[in-house]
């Protein structure tokens, strides 16, 4: 029973190279699951297979049309010279086959605007994966910071603890009173209360990377094999001219626009009438008609007299000028991300820098003196309290500064993210 099963734990990053269960779970490992596993970028990627569909499609010839009819049925004097068999009767009988040519270059652009449907799929595909990342990184950064201030609420109230076994002993020699212990311990629990609280909050962060995993049964029973000091990495050098035209969404997005363009050509060509052209034979023996066998060659096509496409023209015409909009915008949009993710980079930065170099350390170092002050009798239960709870503070908003700068630099990885022509190219 346990043979199917390690295989799935396997690639969930739940079972280790030698074999041994673990519950950790890397962030190299969850942004591979989610790429295979993901529910909406496996959506995506169906519409790929559409696309080359609708090539496939615009790439096949119409059908011909093949028809057969008899004339002069029900003459009761029927039979010919050549004697009165089916064949020998003076029924008219002409068999037929015709076929619809395509001209005015409409092959051409329905081809054209099938393969840039194909560019614009692939290239979604890939924004739907660049976004996947993105998120999957910014849960596992949550899942992180859950569990660090869980961490750190626990620490604290380890903190209080101790130093409740210590008052308990003060008052018991008389150098506190009973109201001063009972205010530590309510602190403690207090911040008991916190953790447990905050250790809830993780589990409903892992079950949320759970869903962008792919897991049918999320229940967040896995712990992070990284760190949130391990997430935060020098940010991505920056080539705007490179990066915004890159971005999958504005390749999509011009894809879109180079699509509606070979609509509107092709809206414009339909109104060239396209010929049917019939090659046939008629057979009626002899007795008042034509010639036993007769080769049949016609071409037939519409008269272009009251329908010249307009209104067809016209919607495509309005979605080439919705899709140039739209193109401007995916392009300002890319260059807004940018911006705003160095912006959020920046500050996210600068303010860890400011908690790990010169706030943390200094409520750490006050939190200890004023405990120890406070232990030998030289500082109130006010002062006390207030120092652990500005340290609790000053941890809990370096957890968060940490998880703030690695968000951004997932936000800023996703703003520049650049790929190839190739990536997105046509098969023919």
């Amino acid at each position: 029973m346990l043979k199917p099963i390690i295989p799935i734990l396997f690639g969930l990053g739940l079972i280790a190279k030698g074999g041994e269960a673990t519950n950790q779970l890397s962030l190299a490992d969850a942004r591979r699951l989610a790429c295979e596993r993901n529910w909406d970028l496996l959506a995506a990627k169906s519409g790929i297979d559409a696309a080359q569909a609708q090539l496939i499609v615009a790439k096949e010839f119409p059908n011909p049309t093949a028809s057969v009819s008899t004339a002069k049925l029900g003459d009761r004097e029927s039979g010919t010279t050549v004697g009165n068999g089916l064949w020998e009767r003076n029924y008219d009988s002409i068999a037929a086959v015709s076929q619809l040519i395509e001209i005015g270059g409409k092959r051409y652009d329905r081809q054209t605007s099938a393969r840039a449907g194909i560019v614009g799929a692939r290239a979604r595909f890939l924004d739907a994966r660049r976004s996947l990342e993105q998120g999957v990184t910014k849960a596992y950064v949550a899942a992180l910071l859950a569990g660090e201030n869980a961490r750190v609420l626990n620490e604290s109230a380890g903190m209080l603890r101790h130093e409740v076994e210590i008052a308990q002993a003060r008052l018991k020699a008389g150098d506190i009173s009973d109201s001063d212990e009972k205010q530590i311990e309510n602190n403690a629990e207090v911040f008991n209360l916190q953790a447990r609280s905050t250790e809830a909050a993780a589990v409903q962060t892992r079950i949320a990377l759970d869903i962008l995993l792919g897991v049918e049964q999320p229940q967040g029973k896995w712990t992070p094999a990284d760190t949130l000091e391990q997430m935060v990495t020098t940010a991505p050098q920056i080539d705007e001219s490179q990066t915004i035209g890159a971005r999958p969404d504005v390749l999509a997005a011009e894809a879109d626009l180079d699509q509606s363009k070979s609509d509107l050509k092709l809206q414009k060509a339909m109104r060239i009438p396209d010929p049917t052209f019939t090659i046939g034979a008629e057979h009626n023996p002899p007795g008042g008609g034509p010639p036993v066998d007769t080769l049949l060659v016609g071409v037939s096509f519409p008269l272009p007299l009251w329908n010249w496409n307009r209104g067809e023209i016209k919607s495509a015409q309005a979605t080439v000028d919705k899709n140039t909009l739209a193109l401007a915008k995916a392009r300002a949009q890319a260059a807004a991300d940018i911006a705003n993710a160095q912006a959020e980079f920046q500050e996210a930065s600068e303010r860890l820098a400011r908690y790990q170099d010169q706030i943390l350390p200094k409520s750490q170092k006050v939190r200890e003196s004023v405990a120890f002050a406070y232990e030998k009798g030289g500082a109130s239960l006010v002062d006390f309290l207030e120092a652990e709870r500005a340290d609790n503070d000053a941890r809990l908003a370096t957890a968060q500064a940490l998880s703030d700068t690695a968000s951004a630099v997932a936000d800023l990885k996703a703003a520049t993210d650049a790929i190839n022509d190739q990536n997105t190219s046509a098969n023919e």
